[in-house]
């Protein structure tokens, strides 16, 4: 579906416990096209899917017409773990992504953080540049491999990076030493929303690792910053028109995807009901603009 400028998503963390069969019923009743994959081993898609499991998940997608944007890891790129298992997952994401025929692996950054609310900027148990520089050497290490495939790991404004100037610090140190690097963002709108960075300085930092197919967008809206709750696309409080107006006028021509927490938020409404509102809202502002 476009909207304006953009196509809209949705990611199956909004559909936990749905099949495959009953994604694709609820996402092409809404003309979506394009949807991130939640890649867990309680979710439709993991690692240790067989060649053939992944195949026949690409085929019956593709017959609907429906895009695989991402395959959406839980991989966090500065765990303070080992570098070869964090390195090995994200490979083994990366041909998961690449078997599915999705462009892209989302990445947590996912450095150890003290406890912070939620409209808190998180307070680092390390010096910053040397998370920083674990997360880039991480990703320097996967490097050669999305090169290979042609799939692009993602580093999302989360947790111990939830700024847009957060992820531009990392990247920018990436792109000193590795200058044709592939890795790019997603601009979560809550997350640096919620602890303080103001939309337009998000786009500031962002656009260049999300424009012309570098990275993506992720909607959604919450009771407050401090309360993260969903509510339907709309009825909350994060500046999701802001946020379209500066991707618009930044040149930004990727999709927006909702990212639906149903899973972490079983007591809220069917992903069904949610791409409505979504659909909604993008269309008004379409309307308005």
């Amino acid at each position: 579906m476009t909207g304006g400028h953009w196509r809209l998503g949705a990611s199956t963390l909004g559909a936990p416990g749905d099949d495959l069969a009953t994604v694709i019923d609820v996402v092409t009743r809404h003309d979506v096209d394009v949807i991130e994959l939640r890649a867990a081993p309680d979710a439709l898609i993991h690692t240790g899917l067989s060649t053939a499991e992944r195949a026949r998940i690409r085929e019956d997608l593709e017959a609907a017409g429906i895009e695989v944007l991402a395959v959406a890891s839980g991989i966090r790129a500065g765990a303070d773990t080992d570098d070869e298992s964090v390195v090995a997952a994200l490979i083994a994401h990366l041909h998961l992504a690449d078997e599915l025929g999705a462009a892209f692996v989302r990445v947590f950054p996912g450095a150890p953080a003290h406890p912070a609310a939620k409209d808190e900027l998180p307070r680092l148990l390390e010096d910053t540049a040397a998370a920083d520089a674990r997360i880039v050497r991480r990703l320097a290490a996967a490097l050669p491999v999305a090169s290979d495939l042609g799939v692009r790991p993602l580093l999302e404004t989360h947790d111990s990076h939830p700024r847009g100037v957060d992820l531009a610090r990392v990247l920018d140190l990436l792109g000193a030493e590795y200058p044709d690097h592939r890795v790019g963002a997603i601009w979560d709108a809550l997350h640096p929303w919620r602890v303080g960075e103001l939309p337009k300085d998000t786009a500031g930092a962002l656009l260049p690792h999300l424009r012309d197919g570098r990275g993506y967008v992720q909607i959604k809206d919450t009771v407050s910053a401090a309360d993260t709750t969903p509510v339907l696309q709309g009825s909350g409080v994060v500046p999701m028109g802001e946020v379209l107006d500066l991707l618009a006028e930044g040149g930004y021509r990727g999709p927006v995807s909702l990212e639906w927490e149903r899973t972490w938020y079983p007591q809220v409404e069917p992903l069904d009901e949610a791409l409505g509102a979504a659909a909604a809202a993008v269309a008004s502002w379409r309307v308005r603009t």
